[in-house]
């Protein structure tokens, strides 16, 4: 049930935990290429998110890659946790 979902619809990061790096993080060259050269983590958590279609809040689990310098990108939510 995986969705990519916007950063533009996250309120919140409550809780963030580091999954992969390095050489862990299967899809570091295609980061490289699309958003530039970075020390990419492969990191999930639960975020407080906007539900665009109909602005309903929910508490998620979403994983995401970040990279110093470059930031949080592709987001994907994983599944609904609860509705606030």
């Amino acid at each position: 049930m995986a969705r990519h979902i916007s950063f533009d619809d996250v309120l919140e990061i409550l809780t963030k935990e580091i999954i992969a790096s390095g050489t862990g993080v299967h899809a570091r060259h295609a980061l490289n290429r699309q958003f530039g050269r970075g020390n990419w983590r492969k990191v999930k958590g639960t975020v407080l998110w906007r539900r665009p279609e109909d602005g309903t809040i929910w508490v998620i689990e979403a994983h995401w890659f970040e990279a110093h310098g470059i930031g949080r990108e592709l987001p994907k939510l994983v599944r609904y946790l609860e509705k606030e």
